[in-house]
């Protein structure tokens, strides 16, 4: 059966508008500057966004194109889409990662505002874990905070965050094993997918970049890493915006997310509800066939 992102012409493709990403925006800076208790986090948006690629002979290939979207704090962005279709491009673009042959044109807005991050506001958790295979869970995330935190904090306090942190990623079971790798037996590969994560979030980031957390991992562990990734969306008072790019989700997975970005060519095919998605095609005239996964088709 063809994909019905393949198929689907460009009169369905969708963005938000300009005024509903500025009115996001300005909500989430006026929240975050209220005082209150609690940290309102960030709200990313993007308007009419392009990425080329220069190549041979002078000549530039566009892999995004005017793409606008956004997203908010407390919540998950799932970046999809087939192969090629600019998912990992866009995330990197969002999080100021592009390589030096890339050009970029478009707004790129932190509450409403063309703003640096200051360092620890964002964290960027890549596809592959690079682990030193002989420390332990412990050890390898007790090292990243001593490196990571301010020297304001003390030792204790360091331990301290290390500890919650693991915690908060589930591994307290897993905190005396060796993470292993070729040849050397150690955690799983979810087990090692939220050790990354943990080294991550050290420094309390309010916004989270994750390149396809799921890659290489079965359904059962897919699922409890994206489970605990959303968790930390509304955690001990910080509102984490969180952007991953993912690739076939299951239908449980796919629950988790709050709002859709799929991609096709470099284009936006849709943006909004992840939950309304499958309306949406199925009212163009590309229902996803009974007892089957959206994702897949």
């Amino acid at each position: 059966m063809t994909s019905f992102l393949s198929a689907v012409p460009n009169i369905l493709e969708i963005e938000t508008t300009r005024e509903e990403v500025k009115a996001s925006s300005i909500i989430a800076s006026k929240r975050m500057n209220n005082g209150g208790e609690e940290n309102k986090g960030i709200c990313l948006s993007w308007k009419d966004l392009w990425v080329t690629v220069s190549g041979s002979k002078n000549q530039s290939k566009s892999i995004l194109e005017g793409l606008t979207g956004y997203a908010k704090p407390g919540q998950v962005l799932a970046i999809m889409g087939p192969s090629g279709s600019g998912k990992s491009t866009l995330l990197d673009a969002l999080a100021g990662r592009l390589g030096s042959n890339t050009r970029q044109s478009g707004e790129i807005l932190i509450n409403g505002y063309k703003q640096a991050l200051a360092y620890g506001t964002s964290a960027y958790v890549t596809q592959d874990d690079t682990l030193l295979t002989t420390l332990t869970v412990k050890e390898a995330v007790y090292y990243s905070a001593q490196l990571q935190l301010p020297d304001t904090m003390s030792k204790q306090e360091k331990k301290q965050r290390a500890d919650s942190t693991i915690r908060e990623m589930g591994l307290q079971d897993a905190t005396n094993t060796r993470i292993g790798g070729w040849g050397v037996k150690g955690i799983s590969g979810g087990q090692k997918r939220r050790v990354s994560i943990c080294i991550e979030i050290l420094t309390h980031p309010s916004l989270l970049f994750l390149d396809e957390p799921t890659s290489g991992l079965d359904s059962a562990a897919s699922y409890y890493v994206m489970k605990r990734i959303a968790s930390l969306g509304k955690k001990d008072g910080i509102q984490r915006t969180i952007i991953a790019s993912i690739h076939q989700p299951s239908t449980e997975v796919f629950q988790l997310f709050h709002n859709l970005c799929l991609l096709s060519s470099g284009k936006t095919v849709y943006f909004g509800p992840a939950s309304a998605a499958s309306e949406f095609f199925a009212l163009n005239g590309f229902p996803c066939p009974p007892l089957q996964n959206p994702s897949f088709t």
